[in-house]
């Protein structure tokens, strides 16, 4: 089991994605009977497809509760803002680009960049953990290293 630390709305919405996921089981199991009655299952798609689906549904099933019992939801309060961990919203400039930037650190599960949540395992979120506010790091990012200036850090 692999620990990941996320927030409290993290982990409800890998609950509410297993009981979704959970309420999907009598759907397919009605597909696989209705396939069944139709005959012979050597030849039939229909029964295929839907134990594949099955199958899909299982494996989904087995890695949400995975992530849900290695889950460890991160007590806001208890977070400083003297050096960039998990949850921290940070202003950098991006030296490279000439631009600031905003990102809050997060789990891999709880990650969109679009929406500015970094995963902390990606190459930015390791170089700027640990790092405080007038630091400037390096990030090997596929394009090259590029450089940040941590600007601000705030929860």
């Amino acid at each position: 089991m692999e620990i990941e630390y996320m927030t409290g709305a993290g982990l409800e919405k890998l609950k509410k994605e297993l009981a979704d996921a959970l309420a999907q089981r009598p759907v397919i199991s009605a597909a696989i009977a209705e396939a069944r009655e139709k005959g012979d299952l050597s030849e039939n798609a229909e029964y295929d497809a839907a134990r594949e689906a099955q199958g899909l549904l299982e494996v989904k099933i087995a890695r949400l509760k995975n992530k849900i019992a290695g889950a460890r939801v991160i007590d806001e309060s208890q977070l400083q803002t003297d050096t960039v961990q998990l949850l921290s919203k940070v202003k950098v400039e991006n030296i490279s680009l000439k631009r600031n930037m905003e990102f809050t650190i997060v789990g891999e599960s709880e990650a969109d960049f679009s929406k500015g949540r970094l995963a902390a395992t990606t190459p930015i979120g390791k170089a700027l953990i640990g790092h405080s506010k007038g630091d400037i790091v390096e990030a090997l990012v596929p394009s090259g290293t590029m450089k940040f200036k941590i600007l601000e850090i705030s929860i």
